[in-house]
């Protein structure tokens, strides 16, 4: 049993937390046991979130991390942070779905924050969230994102990514200016 008392402890992942890394993910957001938090997407989309490869590739990005978070050995959330020239890629997002509404979430992305602009002096986070997600954007814009009106089409027909249940799904790019030596506040 976790001790949540102590704080989470952030850390790179490794090749080893990949399996690890991928149930994580999943459990967030698809299936039945995403419905436990509130991030689903099982209303939107069947099939696998991720996959080993992709996990894997994105621990492996010489320009970027995943940040995991743990206690006493049991991975809570991780973080995937892309190094994008004045900007970072913010994605892979995810709390296991019992912990999700407790601050943990905040937490990493205030983690995410502080490692893209103090250490990687980027302007901002960019990120790309289903459009159809209302609460999930709403949440992201009280933490400081904001919605940009740029739409990419959600990759229909390749199964790496889900298996939508509509026939609207589409991205939305959303960023968020980072304070800093850099960044604006």
């Amino acid at each position: 049993m976790t001790d949540t008392t102590r704080p989470p402890a952030f850390r790179p992942a490794t090749a080893a937390d990949v399996p690890a890394l991928v149930e994580l993910i999943e459990s967030a957001y698809r299936g039945d046991a995403s419905r436990a938090g509130w991030t689903t997407e099982a209303d939107l989309l069947d099939g696998q979130r991720t996959d080993a490869e992709g996990v894997a590739a994105a621990i492996g990005h010489p320009d970027g991390v995943v940040l995991v978070v743990e206690r006493d050995g049991e991975l809570l959330a991780c973080c995937q942070l892309e190094h994008r020239g004045d900007r970072a890629y913010f994605g892979l997002f995810s709390v296991r779905p019992g912990l999700q509404g407790g601050g943990l979430g905040r937490a990493v992305l205030a983690e995410a924050e502080r490692l893209a602009g103090r250490e990687w002096g980027v302007a901002a986070l960019e990120m790309a969230v289903i459009e159809q997600r209302a609460d999930l954007i709403a949440w992201y814009e009280r933490c400081g994102f904001r919605r940009t009106g740029i739409y990419t089409p959600f990759p229909y027909g390749d199964e790496r990514f889900g298996i939508p249940r509509r026939p609207d799904l589409r991205f939305e790019t959303l960023i968020k200016r980072l304070a800093g030596p850099v960044g604006e506040a």
